[in-house]
């Protein structure tokens, strides 16, 4: 084909010089006219070099395998004669190929049929019939697109588009809309609504490059040796597709008859046509499932997983398969009349709950908040209490678990002061390590007995881990099928069986996209009865939806929800029968076994499905598969020592009744120093709570950390109309809001005065991504330590966060189809934080050895929390890959803060410090941080030989809750790092030169600064 990929080079060069000016006169016009200039030129010399012989086999000589020296040559396979049929075929394919290859440039052109069919023909010198381009789609089904997509989908802009006045507007599809083709028409039914579109899914556009320095990419103008190669490449693929065919036909059948076939049901049908009940994606081949099963006739979760098995879109995707078998549950107490004490309890039901009821419901917020401060109200139901119950003792830990801590404590002192010291602590937890422990801690009594045979019925139980499958098993190199739509297609799958499934997503903008997805997707199915069974179920829910929700769930009415790690605990529903986890919960293991157990808890055969994404976390445990189940999980760690948390308690506790000496006994040691330092001693002995706490202190104290400031998310799409009200969506916390919310998405208007952002309902079939920068400075240093036997020292202070927002990306299938800049305000807060300054020296030897400093500093970051039992509740800088492996040079170097808004605002991104930074998130204010310092040489201890003597090649440095996925990542750099803090000898054989990409990403890491240290400080000893 040398002839035909250079006259596409020389059409491709001239074609990308002219799209920009393309965008004013129209797309067809200029595409039509080099292309009748190519077509002329590649006919005078097509028997210059002729790219296929006579029977459409390649005639250049296939290329001998690579071959050991160990082993023998390996065979090739001779290819078979092909028909005259497939080289006509071949002749079809080259020239589609060809125009989709020009149409492969930096602007996001929806390529639709028409657009390619009259390109094609001028070609062919034919007509190109929707039955051939069929065929090619049955020949290569997952790299052919050819099917109809809703107009709005390939719209850039919103019809509520508001304007920065910052940047030109990209062109909009409507833009490049072309007159028809001379051949046959198509249905043109509903044809405002629906586009034909037609184009190659193998990654030829919007692929990441090295230069990047963008967390999505561009899709690329490709140069003239890249679209040489993508032609190639192509072709070579359909060849290998028609000789695997004709391997695989037996003899008595026609190859040609087969593909024909195969092609009818490839053909696109408009979706505005009728379509017979029989051809409901979801049914299998004789009809079965055209209506979903009662609950109790839908089919057994083994026969489901056979049916998967047996589906054609089935390519081997489960990769591991244990099966528990199951147990016969004990009977528990039934008719038991309850009542809920919690935030959304109407204030005129209260005080009858706390004077008739006999089991209440409730949660440790209204216990420190509202219980134990009323304690008076509260006296006659304290007095008469038997059992304290804690369900998912597992959920207190850091931070979090240290403040209930102190509540239990308050809790069992009030108790006593009244006069009942009979009432037992029962706790429940199904994925916890040490039982008997965490309840001491948590409950504060020794007297424990720990029940590990589990009593609750559960039907057989299936675990699958599936791994979507390569996009061309002939073609790794194309990557694998995403996550969300395998997990999808499989919940959509289950449903139509019966099965009532549970979509666990990682973050909301998961859970809102793939409830998207199974809308679009169940709407093209036709299988809206369905749809109307399936619910989102997230935090940011006013109370209403969510009782709605939970309604809903627990009565069997729905089929399918889709939820974040919010219904991960608290919410029995008890009625489902499979769970999907889409990718690995950020929470680890114990995170897995809560979700998976949400499923079959009613004693009836249940499924539980872990699919990986692609990132390194999730590919572990696919060539790990048996650590899910039989890892044990971490230790819970509850911080009894903080003097923050338990000052702050004490506070609490003198309200409720005074405190004495004697209450040490609830309290530690740590009490008689605080109450004497931070409370008011009365003249007989007594502490009382301060007067800066009064008159309420419990509302000083948040024990889930500070409360952030809102912003409130209106819908204000019908204001103006008749009968039209707005409409509050959710409350937003300023942390996500800045990343979440900005004007000219589908937000028309943001007031960052009154916390208010009005939306319009828009139909896009794009995401946003902000474009942001990100800094963390240790500002002041209020604390050194040394770190033993090294001459290097470990540092405790003041962190500032800055973090602005400078405009965003709109997404479609990962690729960046319109860039908007912002401005928003920055926003500036401080916490407390511990850091290490990394050796010059260590920097050097990176260098010198071809290591990138910045993969190492990330692994060496995510080594030190690994080990570390509070990691939860610190935060270090995770790396950005595009960032990190930018080609191009920034001429930051620590500007003056008025400079980096401008720098960020150009660059996107800036030099890093040679340094372990980590800090408490603003508004938790734990002691977490000042806790790693306080331990810092066990924990780099621990982590240095952790990662020297793990065998993996970079789990152990891998984080479940690294936001950029692990990518940034060097076991050996990080274990220089940690040996050079420690001042132990490096290993030459740790000094391998690093892959030759590295070569050409600049180097973003500078020698750590010297930072401000208070008064008066002192170097402390190890």
């Amino acid at each position: 084909m040398g002839a035909s990929a250079a006259y596409a080079l020389e059409l491709n060069h001239r074609l990308s010089a002219q799209l920009d000016s393309a965008s004013t006169k129209g797309w067809d016009q200029y595409r039509h006219s080099l292309l009748i200039q190519y077509m002329s030129s590649a006919s005078r010399k097509r028997n210059a070099a002729p790219s296929v012989s006579d029977n459409g086999v390649p005639s250049k000589k296939p290329r001998a395998p690579r071959q050991s020296k160990s082993k023998k040559a390996i065979e090739v396979e001779p290819a078979p004669e092909w028909p005259d049929y497939f080289s006509n075929l071949l002749k079809v394919y080259k020239a589609l190929n060809t125009v989709l290859a020009f149409c492969s440039s930096r602007k996001n052109f929806a390529i639709t049929f028409p657009v390619v069919r009259s390109s094609v023909e001028a070609l062919l010198h034919a007509p190109l019939e929707l039955e051939k381009v069929a065929e090619l789609k049955a020949l290569l089904p997952e790299i052919v697109k050819f099917a109809y997509t809703p107009r709005t989908e390939l719209r850039i802009h919103s019809d509520q588009h508001v304007g920065s006045g910052k940047r030109e507007r990209s062109p909009d599809f409507s833009a490049f809309q072309t007159a028809g083709a001379s051949s046959s028409r198509l249905n043109d039914v509903d044809e405002d609504e629906h586009v034909l579109v037609l184009d190659f899914l193998d990654n030829s556009r919007g692929k990441k490059t090295a230069t990047t320095g963008l967390a999505y990419a561009l899709p690329p103008a490709l140069t003239p040796a890249a679209t040489k190669k993508l032609i190639e490449r192509r072709n070579q693929r359909f060849v290998e597709a028609v000789n695997e065919l004709l391997r695989a036909t037996p003899v008595d059948d026609d190859p040609v008859a087969l593909l024909q076939a195969a092609a009818r049901e490839h053909i696109p049908v408009h979706p505005g046509l009728n379509r017979p009940l029989t051809a409901l994606s979801q049914s299998d081949a004789k009809g079965k499932y055209r209506v979903v099963p009662e609950p109790d006739c839908r089919p057994a979760i083994e026969e489901v997983i056979e049916e998967i098995e047996g589906q054609e879109w089935y390519a081997e995707q489960i990769a591991y398969r244990r099966v528990f078998d199951a147990r016969d549950g004990q009977q528990g107490l039934e008719h038991i009349k309850v009542s809920t004490y919690d935030g959304d309890t109407p204030q005129e039901l209260r005080a009858g709950i706390r004077d008739t009821a006999s089991v209440i419901f409730t949660n440790f917020d209204m216990l420190h908040a509202s219980i134990l401060p009323h304690e008076d109200s509260w006296r006659r139901f304290l007095k008469n209490l038997k059992i304290v119950a804690v369900d998912e003792l597992h959920y207190y830990h850091g931070i979090f678990g240290s403040h209930v801590a102190q509540v239990m404590r308050r809790l069992r002192r009030v108790c006593a002061a009244v006069g009942n010291r009979r009432a037992r602590f029962v706790s429940c937890s199904a994925t916890i390590s040490k039982p008997g422990l965490h309840m001491k801690n948590i409950i504060g009594i020794n007297n424990i007995a720990e029940v590990t045979e589990d009593g609750a019925p559960s039907g057989r139980k299936d675990f699958l881990v599936w791994n979507p499958p390569l996009k061309d098993a002939m073609d790794p190199t194309l990557g694998r099928l995403n996550s969300m739509t395998e997990a999808t297609k499989l919940m959509r799958f289950l449903m139509a069986r019966g099965v009532r499934v549970i979509l666990f997503c990682k973050i909301r903008k998961s859970c809102e996209l793939a409830m998207k997805t199974l809308r679009q997707e169940l709407t093209a199915d036709g299988r809206l009865d369905i749809l109307e069974r399936v619910m989102s179920y997230r935090g940011g829910y006013s109370q209403e939806d969510r009782r709605k929700i939970e309604r809903e769930a627990f009565s069997g009415n729905l089929l399918g929800i889709v939820a974040t790690n919010a219904l991960e605990l608290g919410v029995d529903i008890g009625v489902l029968d499979a769970v999907i986890m889409l990718g690995f919960p950020i929470g680890g293991l114990a995170s897995f076994r809560q979700q998976a157990g949400r499923a079959g808890r009613r004693a009836r055969d249940a499924l539980a499905v872990f699919v990986a994404d692609s990132l390194p976390v999730d590919q572990h445990f696919i060539n790990y598969p048996e650590e899910l189940f039989d890892r044990s999980t971490d230790d819970l760690i509850v911080d009894l020592d903080s003097k923050v948390i338990l000052e702050a308690h004490l506070q609490c506790a003198a309200h409720e009744m005074p405190l004495t000496a004697d209450d040490e006994v609830y309290f530690g040691p740590s009490m008689k120093e605080l109450c004497e330092t931070s409370l008011v001693k009365d003249q007989d002995g007594w502490y009382h709570t301060h007067p800066r706490y009064l008159p309420y202190p419990a509302k000083h104290v948040s024990i889930r950390g500070a409360e952030e400031e809102k912003y409130c998310v209106v819908d204000v799409t019908r204001v103006g109309k008749p009968g039209g009200t707005a409409t509050i969506l959710e409350e937003i916390e300023v942390s996500r809001a800045l990343f979440e919310i900005y004007e000219g998405a589908v937000v028309q208007e943001v007031s960052h005065d009154t916390k208010t952002a009005k939306l319009v309902r828009s139909d896009v079939n794009w995401i946003t991504e902000p474009r942001d920068f990100t800094n963390v400075d240790a500002m002041q240093t209020y604390r050194i330590r040394e770190i033993k036997g090294s001459p290097h020292r470990a540092f405790y202070g003041r962190v500032e966060l800055f973090t602005l927002v400078y405009g965003y990306f709109k997404l479609r299938n990962k690729a960046i189809i319109d860039a908007v800049d912002l401005d928003t305000p920055p926003w500036q807060r401080e916490t407390t934080g511990m850091w290490l300054d990394v050796p010059k020296s260590a920097l050097e030897l990176m260098r010198a050895s071809g290591m990138n400093p910045a993969e190492a500093i990330h692994s060496a970051q995510h080594a030190f929390l690994n080990r570390f039992a509070l990691a939860m509740d610190l935060k270090t800088e995770c790396k950005v890959p595009e960032k990190e492996y930018k080609a191009s040079a920034s001429q930051r170097k620590r500007p003056a803060r008025h400079v980096q808004y401008r720098i960020a605002r150009r660059e996107g991104y800036s030099l890093l410090l040679l340094r372990l930074i980590f800090y408490e998130p603003s508004g938790k204010t734990g002691g977490v941080a000042v806790k790693a310092f306080d331990h810092v040489n066990d924990i780099l201890r621990d982590a240095h030989e952790r990662v020297e003597a793990c065998q993996c090649e970079e789990g152990c440095v891998d984080s479940p809750s690294c936001k950029e996925g692990n990518v940034v990542a060097s076991k050996a750099g990080a274990l220089i790092v940690l040996k050079a803090l420690l001042a132990r000898p490096i290993d030459v054989d740790l000094l391998r030169n690093e892959p030759d990409e590295n070569l050409d990403v600049y180097d973003t890491v500078v020698e750590a600064t010297t930072v401000r240290t208070a008064e008066g400080v002192e170097v402390e000893s190890a």
